[in-house]
């Protein structure tokens, strides 16, 4: 029997959170053996080749023509900053704080999408963007100095994480215009694999056979996240299926408590409310306006 639209894509979007969740967990586990967060991001990054190199073989170099390779290569470093970012947020945040301020990209976007796209910002973005930013203040609580029981640095990192985001957003909507989905995903596979190889390379340790499974199975499955989105969004209704993306708070609240027990006071998840509710607003008003 066949789902109906809606509840396809809203299927989908939840696998696609729980990838997410699934993602997060095992740079945890990774990280805890050892392995350095260089080494993990290359695995993703190659991942994401692995995926799309039977189409690219089937189409042939040409899909990789284009006449905006500035555009890519600046996507693909938003990406590879993105990643890295989010990464390091992980290992210096509880899973919760570093999972509620990753929901702020859709923000930063909602800031830059006038200036930077000339697009039209509805009041419904901008309410939900305000309110987002009222909700990281009251997670944070600066005036008390102690920030929501989290490092500074690990939210300046996971806000830095969002802010690059943000930049894949909105080179993408940029690229979108004149080039394939196969070229875009195509070149962001072999920046960010570029990128990243230096660096993974001076960090090298030697690895075992569960370390080498493990890196195996975050790159050949996070990937997945973008098909089950892209999938999700060609299922259903946007604005039907695009709150299901944040699914994944309460799976990664849970597995937090579960397994580090990490469990965030009540002034922040008062606070993660506030910023989860400002997502969704921004991601259905987004979803409506497309």
């Amino acid at each position: 029997m066949t789902l109906p639209g809606n509840l396809r894509g809203a299927a989908l979007m939840a696998g696609a959170a729980l990838l997410f969740a699934y993602e997060a967990l095992m740079i945890r586990w990774l990280t805890a053996r050892g392995i350095p967060l260089s080494t993990q991001l290359l695995f993703r990054c190659l991942g994401q080749v692995v995926w799309v190199a039977p189409a690219l073989l089937a189409a042939g170099p040409g899909v990789l023509r284009t006449a905006r390779p500035a555009l890519h290569a600046l996507r693909g470093v938003c990406s590879l900053l993105t990643w890295g970012l989010y990464y390091v947020s992980l290992t210096l945040l509880d899973l919760a704080t570093a999972t509620v301020l990753s929901f702020t990209n859709v923000m930063f976007t909602t800031l830059l999408a006038g200036p930077v796209l000339r697009e039209r910002v509805g009041a419904a973005r901008w309410a939900g963007t305000l309110v987002g930013l009222a909700g990281i203040a009251a997670m944070l609580r600066p005036w008390e100095g102690t920030g929501a029981g989290t490092s500074l640095p690990g939210v300046a990192v996971a806000l830095g994480a969002a802010a690059t985001w943000c930049g894949i957003t909105l080179s993408s909507r940029v690229l979108t215009r004149s080039e394939g989905t196969l070229t875009i995903i195509g070149w962001v596979g072999i920046i960010t694999s570029i990128g990243t190889l230096p660096l993974a390379l001076w960090q090298w340790r030697p690895l075992g056979g569960v370390d080498l499974a493990g890196l195996a199975l975050l790159g050949l499955v996070t990937p997945g996240i973008l098909w089950l989105t892209t999938e999700a969004f060609r299922a259903g209704e946007a604005s039907a299926v695009a709150p299901f993306q944040y699914l994944r708070l309460p799976v990664l609240a849970g597995a937090g408590w579960l397994l580090y027990a990490e469990a965030p006071d009540g002034m922040a998840w008062a606070g993660a409310a506030v910023v989860l509710a400002g997502a969704v607003l921004v991601s259905v008003a987004e979803a409506r306006r497309r």
